[in-house]
């Protein structure tokens, strides 16, 4: 392949113009895109990583690390804004890098966000079922243990015994709601998701609530507990690593951004809905690390349900159920919006040639891309059915980092080739903020560099789907060379 046709850019007019003749409905607004935000944001991160992070790397400094990400992800989040404003179409940073980069940055960026979104969805799931199976344990249901992890996985029971997982059933089970939800249309998920979301805030207000009054300031004695001798183990190198590692708790903001073209008023709903439920869900955890680290120790919290863990310290048995029930609602809309995302973007490379065209088939009555999102969540539910994913977090981080840098520096080349147009979101300091956007990122990826061994594989086996079926049914290339 020539460098040239790789690099071939698909034009800003055309991507304009697709946004108004997509067949999808816009039903959402503002407050929707907000919610759809928090919604996809708040789940993994709050009710489980939290925990890990401060136990593992940075104790009750995990405050720092959270606003470290959070800041780094800012940066990033006034760049798809941005961008989404100037280019309000359901591909995301895929239709970014397609405008300004061209063709083979638009599906680097595509696969980055197959990452990101697929596998996360999948990793969820089975953080799912695990509340989902202690949940009903409490109500007195218990399901098979059998069926309760990934294939082949060793599970210890009560009595000292052991049985091999069959298939994680409740996992599965949690992707085919979700699937069907995104089938019948996104205005009935939108509604479903903002209960969930309403659900899940008020029992992280009242965590907070109740436990800011049982706070021991002993706990946060040392705040930053002294390095080990080991990077990434507490002190500062331990606040960087945590910042790396619950940088997962973050992904998804930009899931706004892939709602573009159901949005009723994309330029400006867009904008509002990516920053607004950043903001929200930074100064949440942020809060609800200072009060889980100041009501138990932080080297307590290694464990898959830290808050559960500080609520049973305070001896608080309804508040604990409570909680429960928030974990579950937090990781539903988590699996939904990241679904969502992922369908979308299919839709957007397969209208453009890089996917077989079935992923961008609209449904002539729910008005949704039906065989897509079937596909798609048949695939995330067997994952989460059989695979054991623990070491995916830091492969969705990195993933995800580097699609920030390249959306980043995709804002800084368009301020250059394209000065005169339109953006009714407008990065401030332009030639400042993407670059410590850039540089913000940069710094976590340092903290991930042995998971870029497990990326080459994924890489090369994206470079063969595009080498032969996408490049070479490009629409955008044909339509040039005709």
């Amino acid at each position: 392949m020539a460098l040239s046709k790789l690099m071939i850019k698909k034009p800003i007019h055309v991507i304009q113009e697709e946004s108004k003749t997509s067949g999808l409905k816009r039903t959402l607004s503002a407050s929707n895109l907000v919610s759809l935000g928090i919604g996809c944001i708040i789940g993994t991160g709050i009710f489980v990583m939290t925990g890990q992070a401060a136990a593992l790397y940075a104790g009750p400094a995990i405050v720092f690390s959270f606003l470290l990400a959070g800041i780094c992800c800012a940066f990033a989040a006034m760049c798809y804004a941005e961008l989404a404003s100037m280019l309000p179409v359901s591909g995301s940073a895929y239709s970014y890098a397609y405008a300004s980069l061209g063709e083979l940055f638009a599906w680097v960026m595509g696969w980055l966000l197959l990452l990101e979104y697929g596998v996360a969805a999948s990793t969820v799931a089975v953080g799912w079922s695990g509340y989902m199976v202690s949940f009903l344990k409490t109500l007195g249901v218990i399901v098979p243990p059998e069926w309760t992890a990934a294939t082949g996985q060793i599970i210890t029971l009560a009595d000292g015994s052991t049985v091999t997982a069959l298939f994680n059933l409740p996992a599965a089970l949690a992707i085919s709601a979700v699937t069907g939800l995104l089938v019948l249309g996104v205005k009935e998920s939108a509604s479903v998701n903002n209960i969930i979301v309403f659900i899940k805030v008020a029992v992280i207000l009242l965590f907070i609530g109740f436990g800011v009054m049982y706070i021991n300031t002993d706990n946060w004695s040392p705040f930053i507990p002294d390095n080990t001798g080991e990077y990434g183990h507490f002190g500062l190198s331990g606040i960087l690593h945590g910042a790396s590692f619950i940088f997962f708790a973050y992904v998804g903001f930009e899931a706004v951004s892939t709602a573009a073209q159901e949005a009723h008023n994309p330029q400006r709903d867009v904008p509002i809905g990516i920053i607004g439920s950043l903001t929200v869900c930074t100064i949440l955890y942020i809060v609800v690390s200072l009060v889980l680290t100041g009501i138990v120790k932080y080297d307590t919290l290694n464990v898959p349900d830290p808050i559960a863990v500080a609520v049973d310290a305070i001896q608080l048995p309804w508040l604990s159920f409570v909680i429960k029930i928030g974990a579950i609602a937090g990781l539903s809309s988590v699996m939904l919006v990241l679904m969502y995302g992922q369908t979308r973007i299919f839709y957007t490379m397969s209208r453009d040639g890089l996917l077989p065209p079935v992923f961008s088939s609209v449904h002539p009555k729910f008005q949704t891309p039906w065989i897509n999102t079937i596909l798609v969540g048949t695939i995330s539910g067997i994952v989460a059915g059989m695979t054991n994913i623990n070491a995916l977090g830091n492969l969705v981080n990195l993933g995800t980092l580097l699609a920030f840098s390249i959306i980043c520096f995709t804002v800084l080349y368009m301020r250059i080739k394209e000065p005169n147009l339109e953006r009714p979101f407008k990065v401030p300091y332009p030639k400042i903020t993407p670059v410590l956007g850039i540089l913000f990122c940069g710094i976590l990826i340092s903290s991930l560099w042995e998971t870029f061994l497990h990326l080459v594989p994924y890489f090369m086996l994206g470079g063969v789907i595009y080498a032969f079926y996408g490049h070479r049914h490009s629409k955008v290339r044909k339509a040039l060379n005709s």
